[in-house]
């Protein structure tokens, strides 16, 4: 993991179209305005995971009933 110090108003980009900026900080809130081309996802982190579950439960629970009916 690269661990990087920002100031307010400051940015780092990532892969020339991503763009950090901090906005604000308030004692242990940090807000972050985040610029990405409309098709790079940007997700918090725990929406993040509650998505992979939920794909991995859809594919679990669909893809078995699928591969059953296929094989009929």
């Amino acid at each position: 993991m690269l661990a990087l110090s920002r100031k307010k108003n400051e940015a780092l980009v990532i892969n020339n179209n991503v763009e950090i900026t901090v906005l604000e900080i308030k004692g242990e809130q940090v807000k972050l305005g985040i610029s990405a081309p409309r098709e790079v996802p940007v997700y918090r982190k725990e929406v993040y995971v509650q998505i992979q579950d939920s794909n991995k439960e859809a594919v679990n629970v669909d893809g078995m009933e699928a591969l059953k009916n296929l094989l009929r």
